[in-house]
């Protein structure tokens, strides 16, 4: 039987074992960085054999040894013990296949170790991308729900933290929602490219031992192939468009998150979290801190930082190690850890409430000056610069006076009109009090995208529907790669069954 030493980072041209420090270093953080990978890579070992065996390179004599043996680790994990002097993932399972049988030299023919970590990858990659779909469809729910049961509610839009336009907390949120559809679109679309095998690919342009590609992509459940070898061992830009759809779903989960913890400051009180989504200071005893948000800032903080270093590690001379060293294991984790800060944040919205009264205050600092001007280009024949003139006039008279904006009569507007306009303008008292009605000036926000009830009415059951689909696409990809797993592991299986 042939020797464990055989497997490790030692022959070809090498005669020396590694030096203690290119393990403790290199070696290790290669291994730290491909830990993740080590389940799909026993799939990619088992398509591979029965693809060799099929190929007629290997005699299904030896071929049942060596798939006896993947198939032990693939069930006992735990049975490998990852050591950084037996080098990278790859080489560490080879050391511990040697030791059982002979056969296990098969399973390097025609390939390089970075073709099965490669392919590990997709695989690895292709499953947290489904991960992200389900938790962002899930958010995507609690979105529209919570924008359906708040459709009336009244609060004030801001820009730059100040108090805008009036709408609905529904409307508000539901802006939230579709910048979700399109992070569940752009996706779908990365999960079409990483859904490609790279199985099959030699080194850099094929192998006269490789097994038949197709054949192996089938096995693993790839939709299709890499077609082109080289581009096969070394996609660069893979990994760059992951983090890119990671960090764009972040960043707009985090603008939520952000304007939430405005919100719920005692400055704004327009919203309070439940207490299962804060966290208590131990020195401020009033404090209540609103860590499931920060929590979503500070992951969207990390995946800006990881998108950087994986496009840093694709600008090298192709063929090179860095292009995959770190994105084997960051590009898996940020996808994690977007699915999780999505859970997170999700969570922190089903214990949200809304302080209506609150909510209601924020809407007499003249949120509606805008409709104002509107109505008096209307009803009084003005231009909108000079509206704008007259109500911003009418705005510092009432930021000078400390009234609110309900207080304003016809008077003011003809004062405002003579100051600002040198000209005579009137407004009657019934047409006044309906500018300055928020429920109306929602009313009448009915083209597309508004806030008033026919929009928003169609604007959820697009959401919805989008959902769905979004939802039974993943589900549907999800319960194919199982497949796929289940009638991998069947056939090897049953090979070795046969006597």
């Amino acid at each position: 039987m042939a020797s464990a030493h055989d497997a490790l980072e030692v022959g070809g041209r090498l005669a020396a074992a590694p030096a203690a420090e290119l393990v403790a270093h290199a070696f290790a953080e290669e291994l730290r960085n491909q830990r993740p990978l080590a389940e799909a890579m026993g799939l990619v070992d088992i398509a591979y054999a029965l693809g060799l065996i099929d190929a007629g390179v290997v005699a299904r004599d030896v071929g049942r040894p060596l798939l006896a043996a993947l198939l032990e680790l693939q069930e006992r994990p735990s049975a490998l013990p990852l050591d950084a002097a037996c080098g990278d993932l790859y080489t560490n399972r080879e050391a511990w296949l040697m030791r059982r049988t002979p056969a296990a030299g098969w399973l390097g023919a025609g390939r390089a170790r970075r073709e099965a970590t490669t392919t590990a990858f997709h695989l690895v990659v292709r499953e947290q991308t489904l991960g992200l779909v389900r938790a962002l469809a899930d958010i995507g729910s609690k979105l529209v729900d919570m924008a359906e049961q708040h459709r009336h509610a009244l609060v004030a839009d801001y820009t730059y933290l100040q108090a805008g336009q009036p709408t609905s907390f529904g409307h508000y949120l539901l802006g939230f929602l579709y910048p979700v559809l399109r992070d569940i679109e752009r996706a779908q679309s990365f999960y079409a490219r990483v859904d490609r095998s790279p199985s099959g690919c030699g080194s850099t342009n094929g192998s006269r031992l490789a097994p038949d590609r197709q054949r192996v992509a089938e096995l693993l459940g790839f939709r299709r192939l890499v077609p082109h070898a080289r581009d096969a061992m070394w996609q660069a830009d893979l990994p760059i468009e992951g983090m890119a759809v990671v960090v764009a779903g972040l960043v707009n989960l985090d603008r939520l998150a952000e304007d939430l913890m405005v919100f719920a400051t005692v400055e704004f009180g327009l919203v309070e979290l439940g207490d299962g989504q804060a966290r208590a200071s131990k020195i401020m005893p009033q404090k209540k801190n609103p860590f499931s948000l920060a929590y979503v800032r500070a992951t969207a903080n990390q995946a800006i930082g990881i998108q950087a270093a994986l496009a840093a590690s694709g600008r090298t001379p192709s063929g090179q190690m860095d292009n995959r060293m770190l994105a084997y294991g960051e590009l898996p984790r940020a996808l994690a850890l977007a699915a999780g800060a999505a859970e997170v944040l999700g969570a922190a919205l089903g214990g949200l409430t809304l302080s209506a009264d609150n909510a209601a205050r924020t809407l007499n600092s003249f949120v509606l000056a805008t409709d104002l001007a509107e109505v008096l280009v209307l009803e009084a024949g003005l231009d909108y610069r000079a509206a704008h003139r007259l109500v911003g006039h009418l705005s510092r008279t009432l930021h000078a006076e400390r009234r609110l904006a309900g207080s304003l009569t016809p008077d003011d507007v003809a004062g405002a009109a003579d100051a600002a306009l040198g000209r005579k303008v009137s407004i009657g008292a019934d047409v006044l009090a309906r500018a300055l009605d928020p429920r109306a000036a929602i009313a009448a926000r009915t083209g597309a995208g508004g806030a008033a009830e026919a929009p928003m009415s169609a604007m959820i059951a697009e959401c919805r529907k989008a959902l769905e689909i979004g939802m039974a696409w993943q589900q549907s990809a999800g319960e194919r790669n199982e497949r796929a797993r289940a009638d991998l592991l069947a056939a090897a299986r049953h090979l070795i069954g046969e006597a």
